[in-house]
């Protein structure tokens, strides 16, 4: 069992019966970048979850919503390195950024869509989620 489904696990989150209409290619392909290996397995056992890890709020998105999200919220327009994944419950999304030595990393950002206001909350999915078992805060 890898370290973030330790984490769920403890937390009580549902695991998915089924697996995701979208592929992982699919989506690569429209984002322009690969997926970390740690949210592929996430989004192919989880559908989605929305509760608190540590004391922060979480609402990790149903892979099969991500892409339509990001399209909704514009993010693909103005921030074609990210991929929103999820929020906090609090105006804010959570995303995966490439960043320009293709190196990616897990940041929260308000709804704003403007990549300055990214606040690195993880150097991986694995990580973020780790952070937030560890009671890590946001803004400190």
């Amino acid at each position: 069992m890898e370290r973030f489904e330790e984490i769920l696990t403890k937390y009580n989150f549902t695991k998915r019966t089924n697996k995701p209409k979208t592929t992982f290619e699919e989506s690569e392909k429209i984002i322009n970048f690969k997926l970390p290996n740690d949210y592929k397995t996430f989004a192919l056992n989880y559908s989605g979850l929305e509760g608190f890890i540590g004391e922060q709020y979480v609402r990790l998105w149903d892979f099969d919503e991500v892409i339509e999200m990001n399209t909704d919220y514009q993010i693909f327009e103005h921030l074609p390195n990210t991929l929103a994944i999820g929020g906090n419950g609090s105006g804010e999304y959570i995303a995966i950024e490439q960043l320009n030595d293709n190196s990616l990393r897990i940041v929260l950002s308000p709804f704003l869509i403007e990549e300055e206001a990214h606040i690195e909350i993880g150097i991986s999915f694995t990580d973020f989620l780790e952070r937030l078992e560890n009671r890590k805060e946001w803004f400190e």
